[in-house]
């Protein structure tokens, strides 16, 4: 294989002339030929007998080309890839210029590697939001303890909004029996809206012991179609009415409930978690506007083919995580209310941004002179084997040094660009 001519083109791509020879082809024709044989069967051969120039005089000279070329093509990408002066991304695209007993012509189009020329990136000015958490707050974050510590006792007393009946019902419609219709012994939460609009307030003023018909409507987008929009009586009989027994807001119900000694002591610890999540999410959208800056003020020339090879990546993962939670993606899709070609545009503009993002934190880890040590890159790999629990070994082994390094260069990159950056 001959590397004849590297032409570069605009938008970072580069036309690469490759010629093979007409012994590297002659050669690769033979090794196709060996492996299909066998399922070749001409008049007068058992299978797999028949000489290969008799196949070819058959179906053609060129029968086996195709086949040939694919099987030369990962070594020729190979050879090319150690062409120092090429950096490759994405995905190559390959034109045939001639192909024959003589050898093969192509011309391959790759992707390289662009580098983002930086404008301003230290000093950046962007909008940062104040945070604070009101009582109000605070007073909805102590609700799942106070869900978690409520208990419900049996009351002799009619069902009243909030209460808990427990109930046999079964569902007709024009006096038959419908299937699903039908529970026993069945705790409803009188005002969750958990049964069909209507049910759950007709139970009030019921008391133990006591039957009730209760007439209902379906709701016209009701999941069952032969019920959606038709009235329907449900025969019911409440056997026992519970009551919801709140704990009192004090210091023994913070001892109960959390590691502290004073009911102002656990709120004091909402109010500041509250306060950092907020905080959070604050500093995230502050950096995420400041690295918008730093990319609009840089100049990078992205190969369209880079794009669509890290939005494959990211379909693929998506697809992957998704099979690993036992739903199909198309599935998830449809919950989510889209569908592929959707989802593929908004993952190509996460796609593009990503690549901009990485290739601002290199040109500025370039421009800083930033340098990373082995400490780092230990200090980086402890840190990731205590985030996913894993042994510090197998981050090791599934991150090179080099990966590690390139991380631990990135971060302090995005540092020097965050850390000078002004919150306006």
């Amino acid at each position: 294989m001959n590397l004849k001519n590297v032409e570069k083109k605009e938008n970072n791509t580069a036309e690469l002339t490759v010629e093979i020879s007409g012994a590297e082809f002659e050669a690769a024709i033979n090794k196709v030929y060996s492996k299909v044989k066998h399922q070749i069967a001409l008049p007068g051969f058992r299978k797999g007998k028949a000489p290969r120039k008799l196949v070819e005089k058959m179906y053609g000279t060129g029968v086996f080309y195709e086949d040939a070329l694919e099987e030369m093509y990962p070594s020729i990408m190979e050879e090319i890839m150690k062409n120092d002066e090429l950096e490759i991304v994405g995905y190559p695209k390959t034109d045939v210029k001639a192909m024959g007993p003589d050898g093969v012509e192509l011309v391959i189009t790759v992707g390289l590697m662009p580098v983002a020329k930086l404008g301003e990136y230290k000093g950046i000015a962007a909008p940062k939001g104040e945070v604070s958490v009101s009582d109000e707050e605070v007073e909805s974050a102590l609700k799942p303890y106070i869900s978690r510590a409520t208990t419900q006792v049996v009351v002799d007393r009619p069902v009243a909004m909030g209460d808990t009946a427990v109930i046999d019902f079964e569902g007709f419609m024009d006096g038959v029996a419908f299937p699903g219709g039908k529970g026993e012994n069945y705790d409803l939460k009188i005002g969750s809206g958990s049964f069909i609009p209507g049910f759950e307030e007709q139970l009030v003023g019921v008391s133990a012991g006591e039957e009730k018909d209760v007439v209902v409507t379906f709701p016209e987008q009701y999941q069952a179609a032969e019920l959606a929009g038709k009235e329907a009586t449900f025969k019911c009989k409440v056997h026992e009415v519970k009551e919801d027994q709140v704990p009192a807001l004090d210091d023994e119900f913070a001892k109960d409930v959390s590691e502290f000694e004073t009911l102002e002591e656990m709120k004091a610890d909402l109010r500041a978690k509250a306060l950092a999540q907020k905080e959070q999410g604050v500093k995230a959208e502050f950096e995420k506007a400041v690295m918008s800056a730093v990319i609009e003020k840089a100049e990078m020339d992205i190969p369209e083919t880079m794009v669509e090879y890290e939005t494959d990546k990211m379909m693929e993962n998506y697809e992957a995580r998704m099979q690993g939670s036992g739903l199909s993606f198309d599935q998830y899709l449809n919950m989510m209310g889209t569908n592929r070609a959707e989802f593929r545009t908004t993952t190509k503009a996460q796609a593009l941004r990503q690549i901009q993002v990485e290739l601002v934190l290199k040109a500025v880890a370039e421009a800083e002179a930033i340098e990373v040590s082995d400490e780092e890159v230990e200090a980086h790999a402890q840190e990731l084997a205590e985030q996913y629990g894993m042994e510090i070994e197998k981050v090791k082994a599934a991150l090179s040094a080099d990966v590690l390094a390139r991380d631990v260069k990135m971060d302090k990159a995005s540092k020097v660009i965050y850390d000078s950056a002004v919150a306006e």
